[in-house]
Parts: structure tokens; C-alpha cells; sequence
């Protein structure tokens, strides 16, 4: 049924190929074998707190920085950290900056940025993605077949509400920090996140634990935990 589904979504539809995530757990549950490029998808936070929010943001530095060739960031606010980001394998002198007033010029701007063509990618950080919106972005993104990613990112909790409104968006996922692997010996150990695919057009939804991008901007299944759907609920803590 899956595959006649994505079938039917295929008509008409240009495919540019996918992105692979290398992880075979996470590729296997998107419907290429990884992050379709010439597409829109969506990345969000976990919470409404900094930390998820980062480490949102660095599960897209760490997609982008496994593509070649500029990438194109539009903002509202100055606080991304180009360290951090390099960390994530996204090195500062790949990416050009675009920093506007309002949320709707982040979306010109990311419309412009995907219709230019020369882009390896593009990325917009918005609050709100209305269907019309995200549908411009993703026929503009199949056109051109720039991978493109809208982070959404909210200052009021009652904003984030609107994550869980229709889309045209390819695929959703939601990403939340969780606590390092512990050590043999004291110190801190790399970074985990708990990534849920929460839409996959024509896939399955899927939870992961998994290691952080790394300086390539790879991810790798925590040795801990994999997939929850087969281990023990992992419950947060406030």
C-alpha cells in the first residue's frame, strides 16, 4: 500500500534524488533511502527552550553540511553560533547569511534563495508555514532541486501550535537534546538527541536516539537506544 501511495504521489512530480543520512535505521524509513532533495522539509525543537532549539538547528547545519556548495540562512535574529555550527560539519565560510525584519521576508527571501538555482541549499527560520506558503516552497524547491529546510522557531509557546497544521512539507521532525552518553572516566561525552520523524510523505514515522552530528556532520545510532519503537519509553524530565 506504501509503495502504491508513493506511486500515486509520484505523478508528475520530479525527483532529484536524496540526501542519505548513512544511519540504515533512519534512511530505511524515508521513502528514497534518505532526505529527498529538490524538496521542502520541516525541523523543530523539541520544547520551546534554547537547548532544543540548537540542537534543531544543528541537526540542519549537520544535513547541510553533508551537501556541496553554498548554502543560503535566513533570519530574524543574530543568535546562531558559527562554532557550533562548524562543530556540526557546516563550516561559516559555506554559508551566506540573510538577515531580515519580519518572518515574511525570511519567506521572500527563502523563495528568492531556492529559485536562484546555485544553491546547495537553503534554510529560513519562520514561526508560522501556512499551506499556501509551504507550497510555494516546495514546487520552487522541486524546480530548482535545492534541498531546502524550514526551522520552526517560536518565542511564545502558544506559536508552537501551529507545528502541527498541514504542510506541503516532505518530511517533519522534531528534535530534543537529551542527556550525553556517560563515560568511562569522568568528562562530558557527545552530545545525544532524540529525533522523531513525525511525517514522511509516502514513509513511517519513526523515534531515534542518536549521537550528534559530528565534524562531518554525520549522525550515529546511540549504542544505548536505536529505535524506541523497540526499546523501553524514554520519559523527560523538567
Amino acid at each position: 500500500m506504501r509503495e502504491r501511495i508513493r506511486q500515486i504521489e509520484a505523478v508528475d512530480r520530479i525527483c532529484h534524488g536524496a540526501l542519505a543520512f548513512g544511519v540504515a535505521g533512519i534512511d530505511a524509513r524515508l521513502p528514497l533511502g534518505g532526505l529527498a532533495l529538490g524538496a521542502l522539509h520541516e525541523v523543530a525543537g523539541g520544547g520551546n527552550g534554547a537547548i532544543d532549539g540548537a540542537a534543531a538547528a544543528l541537526f540542519t547545519a549537520g544535513i547541510m553540511a553533508r551537501t556541496s556548495g553554498k548554502i543560503l540562512w535566513c533570519v530574524t535574529r543574530r543568535d546562531l553560533f558559527a562554532p557550533g555550527m562548524a562543530q556540526a560539519g557546516l563550516h561559516p565560510d559555506r554559508v551566506i547569511y540573510a538577515e531580515v525584519g519580519d518572518e515574511k521576508s525570511v519567506l521572500a527571501c527563502f523563495e528568492e534563495g531556492l529559485r536562484h538555482g546555485g544553491m546547495a541549499g537553503v534554510v529560513g527560520e519562520v514561526a508560522e508555514l501556512s499551506m499556501t506558503a509551504s507550497r510555494r516552497l516546495q514546487l520552487v524547491a522541486e524546480q530548482s532541486g535545492t534541498l531546502a529546510i524550514a526551522i520552526r522557531r517560536w518565542r511564545r509557546t502558544a506559536e508552537a501550535s501551529d507545528f502541527g497544521q498541514p504542510t506541503a512539507s516532505v518530511t517533519r521532525w522534531r528534535i530534543s537534546a537529551l542527556p550525553s552518553a556517560p563515560l568511562p572516566v569522568p568528562g562530558i561525552g557527545r552530545s545525544r538527541w532524540l529525533v522523531e520523524l513525525i511525517r514522511a510523505r509516502a514513509g513511517e514515522c519513526a523515534d531515534f536516539i542518536v549521537d550528534a552530528c559530528d565534524d562531518q556532520g554525520r549522525l550515529a545510532l546511540s549504542t544505548e537506544l536505536a529505535d524506541r519503537s523497540a526499546a523501553a519509553p524514554y520519559r523527560r524530565v523538567a
